[in-house]
């Protein structure tokens, strides 16, 4: 069956619930696949990082409502246990049309009940009226129980358990207030995974948590998969070689795009900008994600060598992708909050500057230029997140839709604030295998 694990609202606790299921179930040695719902590149790499497996993203804006099920369908057929981890609160989603990509709806696609996940602090008696409201606000979600999170006492989790016992809805988890295994954040979300040394300390913390905080007769069979025979992935031979930055200043990818490219017949050559000196020098393709350059800049300016292979493979007209973190990168500075200047790539003529304005949302844009992946005229849906603005307006902008144009192209360069996922779309990764190809 599996489960869609969801918080009220955002800050509820339903990440940490999360990592601690996953944690207990590998410590139990037990096979588990994860997902995340809507576009977010870094609970994913925690979900990884603990189940030693990627997690995909479900998102049915970015993709098409189509995808969701194939998707999960096509990454469970080994896993005898799959998570999917919800987004903001249960019924939460884009503005217009209202709850669009919600986990709500991604439960309903996907028809898997649904855990929620209720921060308990300062709550007692009312809590029945809230979770009375949840689980009957749309008959058609299954409800497989709650998770209480933060309860302060024992005697507070009697009253809570006194006060949900006339609705029948079972318990099947109780977290105390816990304070040890916060996750650091910042301008973004989370801290990546690349950048916490203490992160083992904190999953074996949450493993702990997760053998003893469940109630696993009852949680354990609605983990459960039921196996469904998809079509196998056919690899093609290898075609070309592409480049991906990645790094702790890069390292915003979703899974499935690496793998289609892989599977599409492109060899995947990771390396690091911030340690390496030059890009390999046998790539036909550069593929630089988003992440925090603006973190990095004086590493990412001290490494002139790099910048400057960088620069010189993409005046060379190779084929060349870079969104968000990526497109910062290949300005020609990028300036970080405290206002100090650092030189970039230069590739692109303007620079990147960061601020306090928070530009978030899902995005449909019209390219209005031929890119490594799109062809004019082609209409995208992706998602904006990001802290920074670009000192210039494109004079060549890549995409109309978004009040003015916006990103940078070359006949040979993509590159956008907006992060796509490619999904539902592999012909979009079959134009740029087929571009580095013939410009390889």
């Amino acid at each position: 069956m599996s489960i869609v694990i969801a918080g009220e609202r955002s800050g509820s606790g339903k990440t940490t619930v999360t990592l601690a299921l996953l944690a207990a179930l590998r410590a139990r040695h037990q096979p588990v696949q994860s997902f995340k719902v809507g576009p977010d590149y870094i609970d994913p790499m925690f979900h990884a990082h603990v189940t030693d497996r990627p997690c995909y993203n479900l998102d049915p804006i970015l993709t098409s409502p189509a995808y969701l099920p194939q998707c999960f369908d096509r990454h469970t057929q080994d896993r005898p246990f799959a998570i999917v981890e919800g987004v903001m609160g249960l019924f939460d989603g884009a503005v217009e049309p209202p709850g669009e990509g919600s986990t709500a709806q991604v439960a309903k696609m996907l028809r898997l009940p649904v855990l929620l996940v209720v921060n308990c602090q300062s709550m007692s008696h009312s809590i029945a009226a809230l979770v009375k409201g949840y689980t009957t606000l749309d008959p058609d979600i299954e409800f497989a129980g709650l998770v209480l999170n933060r309860v302060g006492s024992d005697r507070h989790l009697e009253i809570l358990r006194t006060a949900l016992a006339p609705m029948g809805i079972p318990i099947l988890g109780v977290f105390k207030r816990e304070d040890r295994i916060s996750l650091p954040d910042r301008h973004l979300g989370l801290i990546p995974t690349d950048e916490l040394p203490e992160l083992k300390e904190i999953v074996d913390r949450l493993a702990t948590l997760g053998k003893k905080c469940f109630d696993w007769e009852k949680l354990t069979p609605l983990l459960a998969t039921t196996p469904k025979l998809t079509p196998a992935n056919i690899k093609l031979p290898t075609q070309v070689r592409i480049a991906v930055a990645r790094d702790a200043a890069f390292n915003f990818y979703y899974a499935e795009n690496l793998e289609l490219l892989e599977q599409m017949g492109a060899e995947l050559i990771y390396w690091s900008p911030l340690q390496d000196f030059a890009v390999p020098a046998e790539a036909q393709g550069l593929y630089f994600g988003g992440g925090f350059p603006e973190v990095f800049a004086a590493q990412l300016a001290a490494n002139s060598s790099m910048r400057q292979s960088v620069a010189a493979k993409i005046a060379l007209g190779t084929p060349t992708y870079a969104e968000c973190g990526g497109l910062m990168f290949l300005t020609q500075s990028v300036t970080d909050f405290e206002g100090q200047s650092y030189p970039m790539v230069g590739t692109i003529p303007t620079s990147a500057v960061m601020g306090k304005k928070l530009t978030l949302g899902y995005r449909y844009a019209t390219a209005l230029a031929d890119s490594p992946l799109l062809t004019a005229g082609e209409t995208v849906r992706g998602h904006e997140f990001h802290r920074s603005t670009l000192t210039l307006e494109s004079p060549q902008p890549l995409f109309t839709g978004l009040g003015t144009g916006e990103g940078w192209h070359q006949p040979h360069l993509h590159a956008s604030y907006l992060h796509l996922h490619w999904g539902s779309n592999p012909q979009w990764v079959r134009r740029w295998i087929d571009r580095c190809y013939r410009t390889g």
